[in-house]
């Protein structure tokens, strides 16, 4: 593969739910002429591959050597997006749609490598765990302290200065949270409810920890700069997510209490899920506290100013997650163990994104509208031109009205294979009664292509302006290989592939099928 530019280490401290879609329920609204939309630039595919999917030592794949030479592959093979998870610092599940905060970063993506080059970590750990990764994070930081020149340290003080309006809360939150050993609404009342007295004492008696907190998201925000920098050069836009909702034990909750339905220790009144459907009967409770848009509004929204600022110093492309919660959302009672008991409550969807365009101009959104979708969402997707989404998986159902079907797609749209809820395309397909496999296959042609190559070139044969594809298609895995399983708790997040599974005929493949579809 060819290298490109390479990324030098040295000078970048000193810059600047699913199954077969026959029950799966859609909208049978009629279709209509799209224009492609500036979000999504000209007709190109991409990849989806979260950053902790990556090859490399360790737990996790990082920021280091392999994320570059996955831009290689990209290049190589002609594709222009690689799309990805949350990348904030996840909890004890791994989840990237429940993290410790919405702006920082998962310091276990931070690449060791280039702190060996700076000098100021001495050689990599045997073992890359997360203990061990952390232990090699602090070794950095005293490294740093000792051998950090000037314009190092000038860097360092920017960054913090620069990032105050979310840096500081979550920093004295992490050490808290270290401190305690539980959930911030179960420390003592002072800390809990920010007593003013309080936090100048915690500031004080966790400096040191504090500082080392600040010099993490010092090092993932200037490593990730560096990669986005490297991507923007080879014509490569990053496409992160922003899910609709925080975690309950996470800096945002803890440090604007106001703009959340809490009870007065802090424990959420009510909370997040959808109601029961085809795929759970008794619906699905996330139990994330859900937001007073009254009061957001009255604030001038600032909650989300700040955190789609920090979003955009990060993707060139940001998918919405849950899109449908910005118009109505599901309202459980937070003593309900189940989300049955629920109800639909109005949001400000369209107050939130005329203030966000205000500020910000165009939008680089792309709506999650995935799921029952009523007019009311769609006017509010259509108003502000997001794309939408349309997953192939999901299309097979019979019915000519499906609107995943590629004859229904509009060209503001961008279409997957599946996504990473979803089974991989080969366990998809195999998992099928033989009489749907037959009529999948009918629909597609009677391919001589074995699966997924059929649905990988519908998505790129697809009038939808971006194709992405996860990275498990592309090297045709089954379903040991899926990233998620949804309403599972255990062994998600943690797939990673191998760089021996990445033939070299695959590149020139891909980069064909490009072409041939329009997408280079």
């Amino acid at each position: 593969m060819p290298k490109g530019n390479k990324v030098q280490y040295s000078d970048f401290f000193g810059q600047r739910s699913r199954i077969f879609g026959s029950h799966h329920r859609h909208p049978r609204s009629p279709m209509r002429t799209q224009s492609p939309s500036p979000t999504l630039g000209p007709r190109q595919a991409g990849v989806l591959l979260h950053l902790s999917s990556l090859p490399g030592p360790g737990e996790s794949g990082s920021l280091g050597p392999d994320a570059e030479r996955f831009l290689d592959f990209l290049e190589a093979a002609g594709l222009k997006v690689w799309q990805m998870l949350p990348v904030g610092p996840t909890q004890s599940g791994r989840s990237p749609y429940q993290t410790s905060s919405v702006h920082a970063g998962d310091p276990f993506l931070i690449a060791l490598e280039p702190l060996i080059e700076q000098g100021w970590l001495a050689r990599l750990p045997g073992s890359q765990d997360r203990d061990a990764k952390t232990a090699a994070l602090r070794e950095a930081w005293l490294g740093f302290q000792h051998r950090a020149g000037r314009e190092q340290r000038e860097a360092l003080q920017a960054f913090t200065q620069e990032n105050r309006y979310w840096l500081e809360d979550y920093r004295l939150f992490r050490v808290l949270r270290e401190e305690q050993g539980t959930p911030w609404w179960e420390w003592p009342s002072p800390l809990r409810h920010r007593d003013p007295e309080a936090l100048a004492a915690a500031r004080s008696r966790l400096s040191e920890a504090s500082a080392f907190v600040a010099f993490e998201q010092f090092l993932f925000f200037h490593q990730w700069s560096a990669l986005r920098r490297q991507a923007n050069a080879r014509g490569i836009r990053l496409f992160g997510d922003m899910p609709i909702f925080v975690a309950p034990d996470s800096a945002e909750v803890w440090a604007r209490p106001q703009d959340f339905w809490l009870r007065p220790d802090g424990t959420p009144q009510v909370v997040a899920g959808v109601p029961p459907d085809y795929f759970s009967e008794t619906g699905q409770r996330w139990g994330n506290p859900l937001y007073r848009w009254e009061q957001m509004q009255a604030d001038g929204f600032r909650f989300w100013l700040d955190r789609v600022r920090t979003q955009l110093q990060l993707f060139d492309l940001i998918r919405i997650d849950h899109f449908r919660g910005f118009e109505s959302y599901w309202e459980i009672p937070a003593e309900e163990p189940f989300a049955q008991k629920g109800r639909w409550v109005k949001a400000l969807g369209d107050e939130l994104f005329e203030r966000l365009q205000q500020r910000f101009g165009k939008l680089p959104f792309v709506a999650e509208d995935l799921g029952v979708i009523t007019p009311e969402v769609e006017a509010l997707r259509r108003k502000y031109r997001f794309p939408g989404m349309k997953v192939l998986q999901f299309a097979f159902s019979g019915e000519g009205d499906n609107p995943y079907l590629p004859f229904h797609h509009g060209r503001n749209a961008v279409v997957y294979t599946g996504t990473h809820d979803n089974d991989t395309t080969l366990g998809w397909y195999h998992s099928l009664a033989a009489w749907q496999q037959e009529y999948v296959m009918e629909y597609l042609g009677h391919p001589q292509e074995p699966m997924p190559w059929p649905l990988i070139r519908t998505a790129f044969a697809s009038r939808a302006q971006l194709a992405i594809v996860p990275m498990q298609d592309f090297l045709a895995l089954d379903s040991e290989h899926r990233m998620n399983v949804p309403g599972t708790s255990q062994g998600n997040w943690r797939w990673r592939f191998h760089w021996d599974q990445v033939k070299p005929e695959l590149e020139k493949r891909l980069q064909r099928m490009a072409a041939l579809y329009g997408r280079l």
